[in-house]
């Protein structure tokens, strides 16, 4: 049977202008986007790294699209804005969500224009909020043709290597385990819980990378009918001190490497200078291990 999820496929993230954000990613990842294209009443620019894309997208012009963009800025501002789940069968994959409760509007098909005059085209679908703890979600049919990676223009080990983990804020950890591993399919590998830190945090496999939904330990029975939303990435890179270094030599705002909470890992904070900070860098963590 096909299956739901196969990775994630990307993450877009909404910016004001376009041209100022790929300066800031392309040093925050030590790498160059490998597409800058127009879509319909937007500008992007797609990163491609081993384990996911960042797809960087402004508004340009007037439209829906551009209409979209312009009040998720109004109301969120920049930063990661969707889940782009990357499946082999889209149809199939609506087909049978569908009928666990996730609700879609119609298959669509993505087209993008390069600089240089290529197109690229990919189907999707979009989930409603509504039907998944409110945040956006949309399922990728996997292309043919693999996008090339976005080459580094520095030394490799200062370099961000992939994605460890997506973080998402939500306010109902076992609404996150229904829709996430039951739903969704997604496998719960560690479900951990701190008193110390008041929080519950649960961790779902996804292909190499990992979804973290963390909820307070006691909830603010207030706010219990709030939406989930992204909190943020977290980067691998194999030397973060070469990293941190790199960075801060061009004026990004980062913290000192410090000790993760995870034995053996040591991470350092992105606290500002790119858009969506902010964000965490770590070396690679190990697997987390099976129950």
């Amino acid at each position: 049977m096909t299956s739901l999820i196969t990775a994630v496929d990307h993450v877009p993230v909404v910016v004001a202008d376009l041209d100022a954000a790929v300066a800031a990613y392309s040093t925050l990842l030590g790498r160059t986007p490998n597409w800058r294209g127009k879509l319909e009443s937007a500008r992007h620019a797609w990163f491609q790294l081993p384990n996911i894309a960042l797809d960087l997208i402004a508004a340009d012009g007037a439209g829906a699209g551009a209409d979209a963009i312009r009040a998720r800025l109004a109301k969120y501002g920049e930063g990661p804005a969707a889940i782009a789940w990357r499946t082999a069968d889209l149809d199939e994959t609506v087909r049978r969500l569908s009928r666990r409760a996730l609700q879609f509007g119609p298959i669509g098909v993505t087209r993008s224009v390069c600089e240089d005059g290529r197109e690229r085209t990919w189907r999707y679908a979009e989930a409603r909020q509504s039907t998944t703890r409110g945040l956006a979600m949309m399922w990728i049919e996997q292309a043919s043709a693999a996008w090339p990676l976005s080459p580094p223009v520095t030394e490799e080990a200062a370099a961000v290597a992939s994605v460890d983990h997506i973080v998402v804020h939500t306010q109902s950890a076992d609404g996150c385990v229904a829709l996430y591993g039951g739903r969704l399919g997604l496998d719960l590998r560690l479900d951990r819980a701190n008193a110390a830190w008041n929080a519950h945090q649960l961790f779902f496999a996804c292909a190499d990378m990992v979804i973290e939904a963390g909820a307070a330990m006691k909830p603010d029975p207030a706010r219990s009918g709030e939406r989930d939303r992204l909190g943020g990435l977290a980067w691998r890179v194999s030397d973060p001190h070469a990293a941190q270094a790199r960075l801060a030599a061009a004026g990004i705002d980062v913290s000192e490497v410090r000790k993760g909470r995870k034995p053996g890992t040591e991470v350092f904070t992105i606290r500002s200078g790119v858009p969506g900070a902010p964000y965490l860098m770590l070396k690679p963590s190990p697997e987390l291990a099976a129950d």
